[in-house]
């Protein structure tokens, strides 16, 4: 009897679950989508809010608690906030974005997005050429630990590469939003 309810729990569990899935699904298409298709910038972060605020809701359903609030506390509060704030510092209008600034970003943004293509396509040939397998053995230890034995240990580079380069950005940031001063600076 007991096997029964155990088997009907787990069956409503993940009846839930996948509700939730397909739900959250076609927020996080229908946001990604309105994100490239907005013409203001402050709702083209709106919607990329959206997308990673489903992304969270997908890491918790996979028992990584974690990467949940990572996902929330650094990349939608910190880095999207960083981000409208420098919007918000700049005020970019709609005309000014057809004005190509630096020369040649358009190429550079062409090869830029070919060159994605071809990772993605060589990410999915990898994936596809067999089941992945696990690179640290967990033992008894949790989910933390081991993400963070990984990320000090067999990936410290590139995650101190990662840190520099969001230093970069921050600095590049403070650039761009940076003006000088055609009258005084007013006093009381």
């Amino acid at each position: 009897m007991t096997h029964a309810l155990a088997s009907a729990g787990s069956t409503a569990a993940a009846t839930s679950q996948s509700i939730i899935f397909w739900l959250l699904a076609v927020v996080s298409v229908g946001s990604a989508v309105g994100m490239v298709l907005a013409r203001r910038v402050v709702h083209c972060a709106l919607f990329l809010a959206a997308v990673m605020l489903s992304l969270a809701v997908y890491y918790a359903m996979q028992s990584a608690p974690f990467l949940a609030f990572v996902q929330v506390i650094v990349y939608t509060g910190a880095v999207l906030m960083l981000f409208l704030f420098v919007m918000m510092l700049i005020g970019v209008s709609s005309r000014e974005s057809l004005v190509e600034t630096i020369r040649g970003q358009r190429l550079a943004a062409a090869i830029a997005g070919i060159a994605l293509v071809v990772l993605l396509i060589l990410g999915i040939g990898h994936a596809a050429l067999g089941p992945a397998t696990q690179s640290v053995t967990n033992g008894n230890s949790g989910n933390v630990t081991g993400l963070a034995t990984l990320i000090f240990t067999t990936y410290v580079f590139p995650f101190e590469v990662t840190s520099a380069l969001l230093i970069t950005a921050a600095l590049g940031a403070m650039v761009l939003a940076h003006r000088e001063r055609t009258r005084p600076k007013p006093t009381q």
